[in-house]
């Protein structure tokens, strides 16, 4: 008894402390591709809900219908032969259900992967995001700028990330904007947003890659086009460029605090090629240039 009412405690204990926890970020989107992965987390729990339903209710049926009876010990019931229909049933209600998860998840993964639905005429700003031990670096090729541990987006604009790691591999994740996907040191991936309104919104790595792991959080904050400019425009004035030694410097450092910088890092380290792309389609002409370039004089470098 003892037992049972430590236990009714310790659940009351649990309910009061989720229930002072702030909304899932993840049900609270605030982009389009963002709201297709939350409507879809959200059908899914509505189907799990539908067939635990289904299933505790037969489970009662069951026990009253079937309950210990008053019959003697050496009663013996007769033999019923299985039921057809019924071993139909629970076979194809399961694949039923799953094929329904599976045309689901891929429409939905197909969805998510391209621009977000109503910015098919807008140009989306590329931003390269790498990821070190432990902080996030945001390079804007085309602004020609780049930010440690933060982030700025304009609304109202497609953005794709063009991710990839210079150390363990990371996952890269704005719940409120979109879905999870893996940066790695070999290889760029893509994963395409857009913020619909103004606001601030948490990043992080959702990949256990080591000690620093908790800490590897960063800023999203979206705001206006206008506000954007001018945001740009004051880091190219007032900040200093980003060096070869300094960008060295950061890669050691384990943990570091927000920074800004008036030129990128990608002018003397390029991004790795994109998954699946001979023609690095994921970096523009400057930095496919710069590559080959580099790579010209590492050879001649050999041959001397």
């Amino acid at each position: 008894m003892n037992k049972k009412i430590s236990l009714m405690f310790l659940a009351f204990g649990a309910l009061a402390i989720l229930a002072g926890c702030e909304p899932l970020t993840i049900f609270d989107p605030k982009g389009p591709n963002a709201r297709t992965l939350s409507d879809t987390i959200i059908l899914s729990i509505i189907t799990m809900a539908v067939i635990l339903l289904v299933v505790y209710v037969l489970l009662a049926f069951m026990l009253t219908k079937y309950r210990a009876s008053k019959a003697s010990a050496d009663y013996e019931p007769p033999h019923e032969e299985g039921s057809h229909l019924l071993e139909i049933t629970w076979t194809v209600i399961p694949i039923i259900i799953v094929a329904f998860l599976a045309v689901v998840t891929v429409k939905t993964t197909s969805t998510v992967e391209t621009t977000p639905e109503g910015y098919d005429n807008k140009e989306p700003l590329v931003i390269y995001a790498s990821s070190s031990n432990w902080k996030w670096h945001f390079s804007y090729p085309e602004e020609g700028i780049e930010t440690v541990n933060y982030v700025n987006l304009p609304t109202d604009r497609p953005i794709e990330f063009k991710l990839y790691s210079f150390g363990p591999i990371t996952s890269f994740w704005i719940p409120q904007l979109a879905g999870q996907k893996y940066a790695m040191s070999d290889m760029l991936t893509t994963i395409h947003l857009a913020a619909d309104e103004v606001g601030s919104f948490m990043g992080r790595n959702s990949n256990f890659s080591g000690r620093g792991f908790a800490e590897m959080e960063f800023e999203a904050q979206s705001m206006t086009q206008a506000d954007f400019d001018e945001w740009v425009a004051d880091v190219k004035a007032n900040e200093k460029p980003l060096t070869e030694e300094k960008f060295n410097e950061l890669l050691t450092a384990e943990h570091v605090g927000r920074s800004s910088y008036s030129s990128t890092h990608l002018e003397f380290s390029p991004a790795p090629m994109e998954h699946g792309d001979m023609d690095m389609d994921g970096m523009d002409h400057e930095q496919m240039d710069h590559s080959t370039d580099s790579h010209k004089d590492s050879e001649s470098t050999h041959s001397h």
